[in-house]
């Protein structure tokens, strides 16, 4: 089967994930710091030199996931090379991460806030901290306002300065969120469409979506295609 073109839409968000061919520790070792403590300084530098703005992350021992707009076709992409070839010259040689890297668009307005809720609570979904905020390589602590080193390179999402007037409302509100939580059936259709590699959004979103994006954005129908009536008489 043909691989699928990447999907892209101008100024459209992005889930983008990518697992690594070897995980950077097992289940029952210590937590690798200076290797996440790098991948995360990775993750900011390339995406300030190819224009993505990150909205949202979580480096994980086994995968890299972030949230962005790229500001060209190409951005996300190359950022996803550039932070290749540097895993690649640090922290071992050969192939760097697991197949190709999976995407998303999602829809701003409706799934940008439960998308940065999937990311944020990844950390704990998959068992290394019992709070979102606990883990130092994600977004979460960053949205909540607990991260005490100033963060200047993250772009925050139209759809997070919606949560209030100031700091301190966006980040009591997103604090709510996370202790809400998801429910299974959102997590199931962010982790549909990131698998999938579609949209993620409502049928408005993507009928408007389908002419200017770079492929198709949902899955075809399963079956044969309908035979056209014969109109011969």
């Amino acid at each position: 089967m043909a691989r699928l073109a990447r999907l892209y839409a101008p100024n459209t968000p992005q889930l983008v994930q990518a697992y690594f061919v070897e995980a950077l520790a097992g289940p029952n070792e210590a937590t690798p710091v200076e290797p996440l403590d790098m991948l995360s300084g990775w993750l900011q530098h390339c995406a300030q030199e190819h224009h993505v703005a990150i909205h949202g992350w979580a480096l994980l021992t086994d995968r890299l996931v972030f949230l962005a707009t790229p500001a060209q076709r190409p951005g996300i992409a190359r950022l996803m090379q550039a932070i290749g070839r540097r895993y690649a010259t640090r922290l071992k040689t050969g192939r760097v991460f697991e197949g190709r890297y999976r995407s998303a668009l999602v829809e701003p307005g409706k799934w940008v806030l439960p998308v940065l809720v999937w990311l944020d609570t990844q950390p704990v979904q998959h068992g290394h901290v019992d709070h979102a905020e606990n883990w130092p390589w994600s977004s979460a602590a960053y949205h909540t306002g607990l991260n005490l080193k100033p963060n200047t390179w993250a772009t925050d999402h139209a759809d997070y300065w919606e949560l209030g007037n100031t700091p301190f409302e966006r980040q009591a509100t997103f604090r709510d969120l996370l202790n809400e939580s998801l429910s299974a059936n959102r997590r199931q259709q962010i982790e549909k469409a990131l698998f999938g590699q579609w949209a993620l959004g409502d049928e408005a979103f993507l009928h408007n979506l389908a002419p200017i994006v770079s492929r198709r954005i949902t899955p075809a129908k399963r079956g044969r295609p309908r035979k056209k009536a014969n109109l011969a008489s």
